[in-house]
């Protein structure tokens, strides 16, 4: 649930900061955003084995 709540967020914030011509609090190229992914993956994979 927690997941779905932070993609929403993520997506509503993008969509803000286009809307009204903020700078976006992202890498503005792919392998920025890749990076950004990983380390959020990372973290998730890290939490789960943890808590097992």
């Amino acid at each position: 649930m927690s997941e779905a709540i932070g993609l929403i967020m993520g997506l509503a914030i993008g969509a803000a900061c286009r809307w009204f011509d903020i700078p976006a609090p992202a890498p503005p190229r792919i392998p920025g955003a890749l990076l950004v992914v990983a380390m959020s993956a990372g973290f998730l994979v890290c939490d789960w084995l943890l808590t097992r």
